[in-house]
């Protein structure tokens, strides 16, 4: 084997970096919106993936059952040896996410936290100013933040700055499904904050789009409605696992470069049986 092999394979084969814990999947999925727990469980297997997300204040325990939710999610995380992230989905301050931030790792026993603050009800997009405010306090409180933003190279910096190593910029708005919307910001996000381990959450809609992200050099994906709601949600799940793997593995054996012009495959000069006409 040769040289370059052997890097490209160690590069595709290396881990995933959460704040110093390795993880050998780079695909997160979330467990909400399943037509049954047990599809949820099959479909968060079939991904591979061992991390999964559970939503603090839209599955309370006092609402919907939340309490047995939770049981039922932690017994699968312990089960299969999975990594919980807490996430605080529906808040809307910087207090409100603080507090909420706080009951999980109460509850759950663990300090990392996906950050999100949304400011308009219509897109679900974060209020950067209130995500800043509390990715602050929290990073200063001894959690481990993986924020959810917009593809804005200037928040995204801001947040690295503020030390949250990790940052999940979205492709296009939760659950739209409409994919990577503006590739120049994404590939200048990934351009410019070389050391951060940056995920694509949100607007993910088909396995194709994982692949692309990956092959952009995004470390990871992840990702809940794409499953969740296909009409076979394990057999997408096991799709986008799939997918993920592809495009890492595209990303680490390097894309070759776009043309302009069109190029043969094959050239014509020493091609066997190929003559020239008579002068």
């Amino acid at each position: 084997m040769s040289a370059t092999n052997h890097s490209t394979n160690s590069e595709v084969n290396n881990s995933l970096n959460i704040y110093g814990s390795q993880m050998a999947s780079r695909l997160l999925i979330g467990t909400a919106l399943y037509p049954s727990p047990d599809i949820m469980k099959e479909s968060v297997i079939a991904t591979g993936s061992q991390i999964i997300t559970l939503s603090l204040k839209r599955q309370a325990p006092e609402t919907n059952g939340g309490e047995q939710i939770w049981q039922y999610i932690q017994t699968l995380s312990n089960e299969h040896q999975l990594k919980l992230l807490p996430n605080t989905a529906g808040c809307k301050t910087a207090k409100e996410a603080i507090n909420l931030a706080y009951m999980s790792r109460e509850l759950f026993g663990t300090d990392w936290l996906k950050l999100e603050v949304i400011g308009d009800d219509y897109n679900l997009q974060p209020d950067a100013i209130e995500l800043v405010a509390a990715a602050k306090q929290l990073v200063a409180d001894g959690f481990k933040v993986l924020p959810y933003c917009t593809d804005d190279l200037v928040l995204c910096q801001r947040l690295y700055d503020l030390g949250c190593e990790v940052i999940m910029p979205w492709a296009s708005p939760i659950g739209t499904g409409k994919g990577l919307l503006n590739r120049y910001n994404l590939e200048t996000i990934r351009a410019r904050l070389p050391q951060s381990t940056l995920i694509i959450d949100a607007g993910i809609g088909k396995p194709s789009d994982a692949s692309l992200a990956m092959e952009m050099g995004f470390d990871g994906v992840l990702l809940n409605s794409a499953v969740a709601l296909a009409q076979q949600p394990v057999a997408m799940a096991t799709a986008f696992k799939l997918a993920v793997e592809a495009g890492r593995i595209a990303y680490c054996a390097g894309l070759m470069p776009e043309r302009q012009t069109a190029q043969a495959s094959t050239p014509t000069l020493a091609t066997p049986f190929w003559h020239q006409a008579d002068s």
